[in-house]
């Protein structure tokens, strides 16, 4: 189960309260008002995690990714240490590669941390965007592009896609059955094997990137 599930689970048997005192929902904007006010867009690949964990979820701590790809940057970097602390919405932790595996990719959103410049944290909306290969060794955001909260409507963008990256491939224990269901009914997850799915849709990251707009891509 990934640390995803196990995080619904946590706060389940920790006994929190839906009568308890809430803060206000998060404001959606648009992909380009976020790259607008991030520090850094780019497209990464995770390479390592330092995370404080509890029950098997990160609570804090820091996720190096190496940049393939810079849209937007303040300064020149090839690893960006992204650091993140507590459990909330849209928290910014990545996923840890094994040994035996290279990294997931993300379309990253972040800004720097003011308590140590040196690295950076996730917008107030999300940090990230999954990002797979295709079997033409293009880039494709995985679709729904549900990482991060934003106003967009971009089904017009997505189209069906064979791909070639391992992590097009989901175990069917690390997907809800509400989110399951939804997915096999739009069509954009197909049976792969015994007990996995496997995603078919994305949207072109070039053309993403010119969804969002040079001007919201500017230093």
């Amino acid at each position: 189960m990934n640390f995803r599930l196990a995080l619904v689970s946590f706060l389940f048997f920790a006994g929190f309260s839906a009568a308890a005192e809430m803060p206000a929902p998060m404001e959606a904007v648009s992909l380009s008002e976020l790259a607008r006010s991030a520090d850094l867009v780019a497209l990464a690949q995770a390479r390592d995690t330092d995370y404080r964990m509890q029950r098997d979820i990160p609570i804090s701590g820091s996720a190096y990714l190496k940049i393939l790809l810079p849209y937007k940057m303040d300064r020149a970097i090839d690893l960006v240490e992204v650091y993140e602390t507590g459990l909330h919405d849209h928290e910014c932790y990545f996923p840890n590669p094994t040994v035996f595996e290279e990294g997931r990719r993300y379309l990253l959103f972040l800004r720097r941390d003011p308590d140590e410049p040196e690295r950076y944290r996730g917008m107030p909306q999300g940090c990230a965007l999954e990002v797979l290969v295709r079997d033409d060794n293009r880039y494709a955001v995985r679709y729904p592009a549900d990482g991060v909260l934003h106003s967009d409507d971009l089904a017009f963008m997505a189209t069906n896609m064979s791909f070639a990256d391992g992590y097009a491939v989901v175990s069917d224990e690390d997907l809800l059955p509400a989110r399951r269901n939804a997915l096999r009914e739009a069509g954009q997850i197909v049976p792969h094997g015994k007990d996995a799915w496997r995603y078919t849709t994305g949207i072109d990251l070039a053309t993403l990137r010119r969804h969002i707009g040079p001007q919201a891509l500017e230093n």
